[in-house]
């Protein structure tokens, strides 16, 4: 059984990827064995919304559906090979059957939870086999417990909403997650997960402390029936046929009220080359709660286009003031001369 892993880190953000494989049968009506198999396999209320679960081509949204989270137009295409079945589950039930009737008729199964996929493995398959795809994006709930600083998180839930739930009972509680907001959790931290506060808290997967997990059987797993091994894979370490995490439990982290960012540009013209290659070198002396980045673009210097030059843009976010901040940019850095635009909030 074969896996196959999407990053999902900063800056090029990705979807949570698993992937299974097995034995793949040759019949051309799989996909309709698979389909009856998973209509009997739910109970009675499920079977009757089936139509809201499962997207066939032949469905008149499963376009809508399929394209929903594809970001990239390369994969969208006349011959892009196609899943054919997509469903999209409302707990953990739905899960299980598309897992064991995906095994059961020879479907390869692949699963996305409804961020942005740049390099589309969550929804292209290498092999013309027919494969499945379960999209985690009902799957959004977010418990946040402020009291023990904790939160459960389903995969399907993006990090705004998470930043949202958080900020909206403390505003000292936060979660060291991506930059973009429409990341999708599940992918996030199944790829280890870096953003603006990681050098002061670490990866996202370090702040994971339990899962909800299922494996090839369909069994529900946690951090102490799966095993510390298998807790450290799910949580980044390079994928594998290991399953489905429908949710996260995380712990928060203290961060100040007040968070500083700030921004300038210098083009080639203002020595951006010569700041760039400082930069490089006087980083390290930031301290942990900073996190410093460096944005390259291309602008005119003419109005018909005729000339075009490099700019640099140097942010910063900083865990505190401004009346920290400034200082210590002048100290660190002082071959930036101008005071950058800053922002407090």
């Amino acid at each position: 059984m074969g896996f196959l892993h999407s990053s999902a880190m900063f800056p090029v953000f990705l979807i949570f990827l698993f992937s299974f494989s097995w034995p793949i049968t040759s019949s051309a009506n799989s996909h309709e064995d698979f389909l009856r198999c998973l209509s009997s396999s739910l109970s009675s209320n499920d079977s009757s919304s089936i139509s809201r679960l499962v997207y066939t081509q032949r469905s008149s949204n499963y376009t809508s559906v399929l394209e929903s989270t594809i970001h990239n137009s390369r994969f969208i295409t006349p011959t892009s090979h196609r899943p054919s079945v997509i469903v999209t589950p409302l707990h953990v039930s739905h899960v299980q059957a598309t897992i064991r009737c995906s095994k059961k008729h020879g479907l390869q199964l692949r699963t996305r939870s409804g961020g942005h996929d740049f390099e589309g493995v969550s929804y292209v398959s290498e092999w013309e086999a027919p494969f499945v795809i379960v999209d985690l994006a009902n799957l959004r709930s977010i418990d946040v417990d402020v009291e023990n600083e904790v939160s459960w998180v389903q995969s399907g839930a993006i990090m705004g909403e998470l930043y949202y739930a958080i900020a909206q009972k403390s505003r000292t509680l936060a979660f060291p997650g991506a930059l973009c907001h429409g990341v999708a959790f599940g992918g996030f931290i199944s790829s280890g997960g870096y953003g603006l506060l990681f050098r002061k808290y670490g990866l996202a997967a370090d702040n994971v402390v339990d899962a909800e997990f299922l494996d090839v059987k369909g069994r529900i797993l946690s951090r102490k029936s799966m095993g510390e091994d298998l807790f450290w894979a799910i949580r980044g370490g390079g994928g594998g046929s290991f399953g489905i995490t429908l949710s996260w439990k995380v712990k928060l982290i203290r961060v100040p009220e007040m968070v500083t960012v700030f921004s300038t540009s210098r083009t080639l013209e203002q020595n951006a080359t010569g700041l760039l290659h400082r930069w490089q070198y006087i980083t390290n002396q930031f301290p942990d709660g900073m996190f410093p980045s460096i944005t390259l673009t291309t602008t005119n210097t003419t109005v018909d286009d005729r000339n075009r030059t490099v700019v640099a843009t140097f942010n910063t976010v900083y865990l505190g003031g401004a009346n920290e901040l400034v200082p210590l940019m002048q100290n660190v850095f002082p071959e930036l001369e101008s005071p950058p635009k800053i922002a407090t909030k």
